[in-house]
């Protein structure tokens, strides 16, 4: 077996097995308000969405912290656990640090699978003991460094309200405690973007204030055997995790797809992502307007509208434009090898933000997770403040799982609600979008509102009183969404459409409408239909009166 072969094998199982995010970052300067954002997709056919909470905590000298793998709950062994920790919601921390991340795989061989720390716990423990990025990616390092890595290959975003970070990172293989890694800090007027595939490619050595580094970073891949050119063209992505069709595809083509909407100028690598030419994508770049969180959400429901690649258009969507496609990514027809498209809003989708950091206000109403489940293209993205005390029941983890149903859940209303819309979906998706725009519209209008007013309170009086907005906004509109499958059951009850009035349903005095809608089929899709089924054609009278 090639490496390359070996290469493509670790990363399709990536994707396969569901592991599989997308994180988009953007500087103060490249927004509206001067906030930074960073987004992120859990996306696991494993993941039960919810809202995780760590509470800050101070804990006895000598105490130790028990470490499972985040993915798996495999216990991985023990650490040092510090004096006191902050308080965590999501992703985000009390004092507006977020980090997200994408697994990107790499070098197989380079698993250690007898280290202590995988990526999820670098990610949790580190919110809980950092106050910004530098300090993250101070936490992060130091850990692989004592106790071993123990995932593949990983980018993260790491963000606080003045500074952008992507780093990326891989082990040292079985036995080799520690990790090589580079983190670069986004220019504050830039956007940046990683899908499961590395993309630090060369970077400054001498600029220690935009970019950290181990120091065996070029010096373990010439012991591997892996590089050996000059140091200036040592690139992290083509040495740690080479591209292949499947990265280009199912994981560049994300970043290409929101480069494009911010600058048109991107739209050229396409034939990149088609793997036509060879010209990388930049790490970052400079949008030609200034983005809003809500701009970032809207980006994170992309599912290829308007591009060649569009989830909604073809056979794969049946008649009603579904952008629902069946696992696994890849499929074979007649021994050759086929993929469908891998868009940023999938249906696998545990959980989705958009972190909102803010440097003009204290850090408790600042930082604002942007938080929903499922689905982002038919879900909600909710403000939960990063200062708040509890999180929702709705939210919580427990209420339910994968296998336990639980009305009371969020993750179990959103999904209800996408798995019914997928039978047709072209009519249900419209009805969805209006109900979500209106709830983020009156989320947009509701938060400077609440901004104020804890402004001027007392910082505990300020952490009740917007523990209590974020509850009940989050408890409010996931029973708005039962409301919303109900009404979808309703209306489109055996493929059949009941007609609307002002809002309501046309009914007689019995409750019963006086006529329906029968859509059938698209053109197109019937000419499909016929052209492989020709014997459904129905026969004229005169046709069966000549039958002899």
């Amino acid at each position: 077996m090639t490496k390359k072969i070996i290469f493509t094998f670790a990363f399709l199982l990536v994707l396969n097995s569901g592991f599989s995010c997308t994180n988009f970052l953007v500087g103060k300067a490249a927004t509206i308000d001067g906030s930074t954002l960073i987004t992120y997709s859990a996306d696991s056919y494993f993941l039960f969405g919810a809202l995780y909470h760590y509470p800050a905590s101070t804990y006895p000298a000598g105490s130790i912290l028990d470490v499972n793998d985040w993915d798996t709950g495999k216990y991985l062994g023990k650490i040092t656990q510090v004096e006191k920790t902050y308080s965590v919601i999501g992703n985000m921390n009390e004092h507006q640090l977020s980090i997200g991340e994408t697994t990107f795989g790499g070098r197989e061989e380079l698993v250690d699978t007898t280290a202590i720390m995988d990526y999820g716990s670098l990610i949790y423990i580190a919110l809980q003991r950092a106050r910004n990025a530098r300090e993250a990616i101070k936490v992060m390092t130091d850990l692989v460094a004592e106790y071993g890595y123990y995932s593949s290959g990983e980018s993260f975003s790491i963000a606080d309200p003045n500074e952008v970070w992507i780093m990326e990172m891989i082990g040292k293989g079985r036995n080799n405690k520690g990790a090589v890694w580079v983190a670069q800090r986004i220019p504050d007027d830039c956007v940046s973007a990683h899908a499961n595939q590395a993309r630090i490619t060369t970077f400054p050595y001498d600029d220690k204030n935009n970019c950290l580094y181990s120091e065996d970073v070029i010096a373990f891949a010439r012991e591997k055997g892996f590089f050996k050119g000059k140091n200036k063209d040592f690139s992290f992505s083509d040495t740690y995790a080479p591209l292949d069709y499947g990265a280009l595809r199912f994981c560049e083509a994300r970043v290409w797809s929101f480069f494009r909407k911010v600058d048109p100028a991107m739209e050229k690598y396409i034939s990149y992502v088609k793997a036509e030419t060879t010209e990388r994508m930049p790490l970052w770049i400079k949008p030609t307007f200034k983005l809003s969180a809500q701009k970032l959400k809207d980006y994170m429901r992309d599912q290829y509208e308007g591009t060649e690649f569009d989830m909604t258009k073809g056979i794969a969507s049946g008649p009603f434009g579904s952008k629902l496609r069946c696992s696994p990514l890849t499929f074979k027809v007649d021994s050759i090898e086929y993929g469908h498209e891998r868009p940023v809003a999938t249906q696998q989708t545990g959980f989705t933000f958009v972190a909102q950091m803010r440097n003009w206000l204290p850090d408790y109403i600042g930082g604002i997770l942007w938080f929903g489940v499922d689905d982002a293209a038919t879900s909600l993205y909710v403000p939960m403040y990063c200062g708040i005390n509890a999180i929702p029941e709705c939210y919580r983890l427990g209420n339910g799982s994968l296998l336990d149903y639980s009305p009371t859940s969020a993750f179990w209303t959103y999904n209800w609600v996408a798995n019914y819309a997928y039978s047709k979906y072209s009519y249900m998706f419209a009805d969805i979008k209006k109900v979500q725009t209106q709830w983020e519209n009156n989320f947009n209008s509701l938060v400077p509102a609440m901004d104020k007013v804890a402004v001027g309170m007392s910082e505990n009086d300020a952490r009740v009183f917007l523990t209590d907005f974020s509850i009940s906004q989050a408890e409010n509109s996931t029973n708005s969404w039962k409301k919303l499958g109900e009404y979808l059951l309703v209306k489109y009850m055996d493929g059949n459409i009941k007609k609307e009035a002002n809002g309501k349903f046309i009914q007689n005095e019995d409750k019963i409408p006086p006529s329906i809608l029968r859509a059938g089929y698209p053109l197109e899709f019937l000419k499909t239909m016929v052209k492989e089924n020709p014997g459904t054609r129905v026969k004229s009278a005169e046709e069966i009166n000549n039958r002899n």
